[in-house]
């Protein structure tokens, strides 16, 4: 039996996932895996990443994966960090790349326009360092997480869903973006978790425990 099973399509290293998921959860069976069986026969799903998007989605295609990612997705507890956030919408500006399509949106780069704080000093692109999220809605994986908690974020690109209900979490850089979303058994971040120290291993050990609904 497969409690959690962390994706493995070759895009990132998985090891700080895998390490911080049996850190908080000692007694389950955490597999890294690239097989759509493995996915299948998990309780719990874990979809991290980085990199490019358009390589990402070539190499999920290409291992078989795209469809076990798409059931997991509808039908069990689903974890969704970075690059495994943005790849659940329809579009990214990045290579002008299709997503899964799971949830209704597009992922947008930062504006080279807008990149500067309320001082006009020029802020840097990827956005990379410690930066606070701010809750939007209530649900059971903020549990014990304080809201303006910061995590650890590296990215260019942020999530704009089509539906701002989605949105269960924002921060500023300059301006606001899509920190985390929640839908259904669904959530997803754009920071790392398991870079984020207590915060972030709270987070994981809250969906250890999560039953999938809101």
């Amino acid at each position: 039996m497969i409690d959690i099973a962390v994706v493995d399509y070759g895009m990132g290293n998985l090891r700080s996932v895998s390490k911080a998921l049996e850190h908080v959860a000692p007694n389950k069976n955490v597999v890294v895996t690239s097989q759509p069986a493995d996915i299948k026969q998990a309780s719990r799903v874990v979809f991290p990443g980085q990199g490019a998007m358009p390589d990402c989605m070539r190499e999920l295609e290409s291992r078989g994966l795209r469809d076990a990612i798409v059931d997991a997705a509808a039908t069990k507890p689903f974890l969704g960090i970075c690059i495994g956030l943005q790849l659940l919408f329809e579009h990214s500006e990045e290579g002008d790349a299709a997503g899964l399509g799971i949830l209704s949106g597009n992922v947008k780069r930062f504006s080279a326009n807008e990149m500067h704080d309320e001082t006009g000093n020029k802020l840097k692109v990827p956005h990379m360092g410690w930066n606070q999220v701010y809750q939007t809605q209530a649900h059971p994986m903020w549990k014990d997480i304080a809201d303006g908690e910061r995590f650890y974020y590296v990215h260019s690109y942020y999530v704009q869903p089509q539906d701002e209900n989605l949105i269960a979490g924002v921060t500023e850089y300059p301006k606001r973006f899509t920190g985390a979303i929640a839908h259904r058994n669904i959530f997803a971040v754009q920071f790392h978790p398991e870079k984020s120290q207590h915060a972030g291993l709270q987070l994981l050990a809250n969906f250890v425990q999560w039953n999938g609904q809101a």
